[in-house]
């Protein structure tokens, strides 16, 4: 598309928005001025664009009808075979769908960018494809990642896959009940503020948010930099940790990759069977009985610090009471994140070295035309975000960020003596899903209740792992690993350790006080 030359009308519209008064001669020197820059902007635009090549043959799939989606986890079902051989060679995996697969219909849960087509592979799809994975469809998210719950999507919520009508978790909602239905052997979630871990607890699999930049987020629609990260949602832990050495490492595109680790190096499944004995495991206080805690939950956690405790770890309770400041730190970052990089940033903002592409910034321009067909909690961020930034400016972003390495510290402190942190993943089970008439306070309140736990490991960015550890009332309940940063080996380590020694769905507090109330019955008189 060639850029025009301003009019006067343009220029002085321009100049008005930021503050400026000219004169009719003014107007006729700017334009002047201007006429060799926008000449620049024709040169860039008449020039190819820069993006990775799309290595594998695809078609761009169909969209499942109801019958084989009942939950509505799938939106789009294909079927994109990578090598023939490789570590992930005969595993099928399901991709959220803020990730670009080209030639696959994106729309990120939101009506505004339904139709968009990608026309690259997300870096994460190029290595799944390179190890012999298959791609097996876009996987329901939530509206534009907004939501914990998973019931803001633009086709309608997504069920849990142990009860109908339930939640199940977001905002990579989909991800999570595809494995869980065993439909898939592996998912990509994205986590910003717990989207991976918190349907991975919800729907009773694993899912690890791996230390910032750790898996480079190239070719994944952002929300903010800071807070942006993606991973692998699996059905067990050994899976877990094989997906995550194909995706980690660097790319050369994403700027939150500030270290050197290089992709097909790290080794996250050769000490997975070492087991826990000796080691150190910090059961955090902070992380157990906040106000809207569920007993049965807390309950069922602490339990699973038991089992690793008769299974050699010494097990303690830890304070870092800079947890519980955490969440509130996480709400200037991700506020005005959301509102400044993904909404009047176009999907991106500026200022960084990034993949741009620019096909998904044209499709995102213009929002604000079809502003209310975002959802709830899309609106309510955006508004607030975009009311702070103007009155002032970006204070409270670089405020909270400055805490942020306070809050990193004192974790770190605790770190320092435990080799990982424990607590429950979400303090609540799944919710009932809102029904369509609910009030916009009932909406919001599903979407974002229950990020206490999740959130400040975004803004800190170690490493979390949620493995389910028990179920109550048919629902599952997840236990959360925090480790030192790029120490996802060691998570890795206890969650196998806990998952091989017993079957968790047999765990609860159900269960646990029936076997209570049998070993405490005397025993038979023989006769």
């Amino acid at each position: 598309m060639t850029v025009p030359a301003l009019t006067p009308e343009q220029l002085l519209e321009a100049a008005d928005r930021v503050g400026l008064s000219l004169t009719e001669a003014d107007v006729d020197s700017y334009l002047g001025l201007l006429a060799p820059y926008i000449a620049a902007y024709n040169v860039v635009d008449a020039l190819p664009d820069n993006l990775p090549e799309v290595k594998y043959p695809r078609t761009p799939g169909h969209l499942p009808l109801p019958a084989e989606n009942p939950r509505n986890a799938w939106y789009v079902k294909t079927a994109i075979k990578g090598a023939p051989t490789g570590k992930l060679a005969g595993k099928r995996i399901a991709v959220k769908d803020n990730v670009m697969v080209a030639g696959v219909p994106m729309m990120n849960g939101n009506a505004i960018l339904e139709g968009y087509v990608p026309d690259i592979d997300a870096t994460i799809i190029t290595r799944i494809l390179d190890a012999g994975g298959e791609i097996a469809g876009k996987t329901h998210c939530e509206n534009y990642c907004i939501s914990g719950g998973s019931h803001t999507n633009a086709k309608g919520p997504v069920h849990n896959p142990y009860k109908m009508g339930y939640s199940s978790g977001g905002s990579s909602s989909g991800s999570g009940v595809v494995v869980a239905l065993g439909e898939v052997d592996m998912a990509i979630g994205g986590d910003q503020g717990g989207s991976i871990r918190m349907p991975a607890s919800w729907c009773g699999i694993v899912g690890m948010k791996p230390t910032h930049g750790l898996v480079p987020y190239s070719g994944i629609m952002p929300i903010e930099i800071m807070v942006d990260h993606t991973g692998p949602m699996t059905a067990n832990v050994k899976d877990n940790a094989l997906l995550l050495e194909v995706l980690a490492g660097v790319d050369g595109y994403d700027p939150r990759q500030f270290h050197e680790k290089q992709p097909g190096t790290l080794d996250y499944t050769a000490g997975i069977e070492a087991g826990v004995k000796g080691m150190r495991i910090g059961v955090l206080k902070e992380g157990f009985t906040h106000p809207n805690s569920e007993a049965d939950v807390d309950a069922c956690v602490r339990a699973a610090a038991e089992q690793l405790r008769k299974l050699g770890a010494v097990v303690e309770e830890v304070s870092v009471p800079e947890h519980l400041l955490a969440p509130a730190l996480w709400v200037p970052i991700g506020t005005e994140g959301i509102a400044q990089t993904m909404m009047m940033g176009d999907g991106y903002g500026a200022s960084r070295r990034d993949l741009y592409v620019t096909s998904l910034i044209d499709k995102l321009h213009g929002w604000e035309l079809r502003a209310d067909q975002l959802s709830e909690t899309t609106k309510l961020l955006t508004v607030l975000g975009v009311h702070m930034k103007k009155l002032y400016g970006t204070r409270y972003y670089g405020k909270a960020t400055n805490i942020t390495r306070r809050v990193t510290a004192a974790y770190d402190a605790a770190l320092a003596q435990y080799d990982v942190l424990l607590m429950p993943t979400m303090v609540m089970k799944a919710t009932p899903i809102p029904p369509p008439d609910a009030s916009r306070e009932l909406y919001v309140q599903r979407a974002l209740e229950m990020i206490g736990n999740t959130s400040p490991f975004d803004i800190t960015h170690h490493p979390a792992l949620t493995v389910p550890c028990g179920m109550s009332d048919g629902l599952p309940v997840g236990m959360m690993l925090v480790g030192r940063h790029f120490d996802e080996a060691k998570l890795y380590q206890v969650g196998y350790a806990f998952e091989q020694s017993g079957d968790w769905k047999k765990r609860g507090p159900a269960k646990q006080a029936a076997a209570k109330k049998a070993a405490a019955k005397p025993a038979a008189r023989k006769r």
